[in-house]
């Protein structure tokens, strides 16, 4: 009924609509801001989150590619010490290897040292023993023609003589000693 009463009274707006003049004008300050904001702070709006996002897009590829190149330097570094460990172990193989061999050069060398200074001492000896040997026969021999002239009473001074009777002498004796060797080597 009270429904009824306000239609029946005819001039009575609804309570939830504004009247006409305030829709209007509402509405055209609307579009005034609208259009501000659409044609002025939108876009710069816009240009800034569009700043943004390409700054963090941009700071995260970026900091994916440091990344990636610092895996890649890693890696680098990791077959670098590879190389660096396999030559250290290669060069330490090698000098083992020239160690030994200069080893045996030098006991080689050693030994050939040895053998030449062995048979220089060798030839000294037998150079040596010959001399002896020689001055000895020439002492024995004019010791001999000295005592064989004393006991034959005559001098036997003709040294040709005197030296081919030491030599047989003394072959007579070399040779008896060589067969008493002989014979004591064979026992």
């Amino acid at each position: 009924m009270n429904a009824l009463m306000l239609a029946s009274e005819g001039e009575m707006e609804p309570p939830l609509l504004p009247p006409l003049p305030e829709l209007v004008i509402g509405l055209i300050a609307f579009a005034i801001v609208f259009f501000f904001l659409a044609k002025k702070l939108l876009p710069t709006i816009n240009k800034s989150l569009d700043e943004r996002r390409e700054a963090i897009e941009g700071g995260m590829e970026k900091a994916e590619a440091a990344q990636a190149e610092a895996q890649q330097v890693l890696e680098d570094y990791r077959a670098q010490l590879a190389d660096a460990r396999h030559e250290a172990s290669r060069l330490r193989q090698e000098a083992q290897e020239q160690g030994v061999a200069l080893i045996a050069d030098m006991r080689s060398e050693g030994r050939r040292q040895r053998e030449e200074i062995i048979a220089a001492g060798h030839a000294q000896i037998e150079a040596d023993r010959k001399a002896a040997a020689a001055s000895l026969r020439q002492d024995v021999g004019k010791l001999a023609g000295d005592l064989a002239g004393r006991i034959v009473g005559e001098s036997l001074a003709d040294a040709s003589r005197q030296s081919r009777t030491v030599d047989r002498f003394l072959d007579d004796l070399e040779a008896k000693a060589a067969d008493q060797k002989k014979a004591e080597a064979t026992r």
